[in-house]
């Protein structure tokens, strides 16, 4: 049976960087409709204080999902023949919006936008989406890792494509939490003993399916019915430090290795207080106090939440050694996690080849 190895990797991360002034001038209002009477300035510098973020990342008006999602394929597939491709799989979760109209919109679906842009004319790559909130990258390199262990395909590109700040209501605090980018990998069969060694996923959609949801602007005199993304941060938060920590544990063992073989930790980035006590709750299971400081490597601070592409943009930039200090060697041990609406949760552990 052969396993999976991520070959390439490919990011695009918008230019224009939004800088937390940005917001100084917004009208925020609360989920009762009623308008916030905090000074914009103390709104702002505790959101920060909570999550880290000091800027995020917006596209410009003239790009939709599919085109960042090509961008980053692109910079995957240099020097790749683009026709032995198996799989296109693309994790998003809004559709090809634009600028001007934040309806959603995912037929095709991106992936086939995807095929399309790069003029792949092979019949029998096959291109779908993967909507499962910002775990969705994660879960489709799980796929692409079915696909790769039963004999069905040898080259699957996976895609991580995402514009939050169209889909962010403009009178919501959250919406200075979200960021748009694209991250891409391509993963090939092997025969060797490395690459993608465990996963797990769960859905825990029986008491918490609607902590991250859409709905209508804060702003009752707001103009228009569009639908906003919406979630319940603080009970998010509780669920993704009970739950995650253990999952990961789990699939450790799954994987048979230890807390004390792993080089990284990648976590999902939409609260960087929150990973910060994830990785302290993951390291309390096994009754370790001190936590290696160069374990997990953050982007959020600069980059914001841009969802399933936040996981394969940080990767992308660690192995072409663009984030800080952050190396990676044949034989180290990566522990990718995840958590989003669902509330869907996963964990892939991956050794380096």
């Amino acid at each position: 049976m052969a396993n999976s190895i991520i070959t390439e990797t490919g990011s695009y991360f918008p230019p224009e960087a939004i800088p937390n002034q940005y917001f100084l001038d917004s009208d925020f209002y609360g989920p009762d409709g009623n308008r916030l009477q905090r000074p914009n300035a103390e709104i702002i510098q505790k959101l920060y204080e909570i999550t880290g973020i000091e800027e995020r990342r917006y596209v410009t008006d003239g790009l939709t999902t599919s085109d960042i999602a090509y961008r980053a394929a692109k910079k995957a597939l240099e020097g790749v023949d683009r026709e032995s491709l198996d799989y296109i799989i693309v994790a998003q979760n809004f559709g090809d919006l634009t600028a001007d109209n934040i309806r959603t919109d995912m037929v095709p679906t991106i992936a086939a936008r995807v095929k399309h842009k790069l003029r792949i004319e092979n019949p029998y790559t096959v291109a779908f989406d993967i909507p499962f909130g910002c775990p969705g990258w994660l879960q489709a390199m799980i796929t692409a890792d079915y696909y790769i262990k039963s004999g069905d395909a040898k080259r699957v590109l996976v895609i991580g494509a995402e514009i939050l700040s169209r889909v962010a209501d403009p009178h919501d605090v959250d919406r200075m939490i979200y960021a748009d980018g694209a991250g891409a990998t391509l993963v090939e069969a092997t025969d060797q003993d490395t690459g993608i060694l465990s996963h797990i996923t769960r859905s825990d959609t029986f008491d918490h399916a609607y902590l991250l949801t859409l709905g209508g602007s804060y702003n009752p005199g707001h103009r228009g019915n569009e639908l906003f993304i919406k979630m319940h941060g603080h009970k998010i938060y509780k669920y993704a430090l009970r739950t995650i920590p253990r999952m990961v544990k789990k699939n450790l063992e799954k994987s048979g290795l230890d807390l004390g073989d792993v080089k990284k930790v990648l976590i999902h980035q939409a609260n960087a207080k929150m990973d910060e006590a994830i990785l302290k709750g993951l390291f309390a299971l096994y009754d370790i106090r001190e936590i290696p400081a160069d374990i997990q490597p953050m982007i959020i601070s600069w980059a914001g939440n841009s969802s399933v592409a936040t996981l394969p943009m940080m990767l992308d930039l660690i192995v072409r050694k663009k984030l800080d200090n952050h190396r990676l060697h044949s034989g180290d041990i990566l522990v990718f996690a995840s958590v989003g609406a669902g509330m869907n949760i996963n964990s892939m552990v991956y050794r380096v080849p």
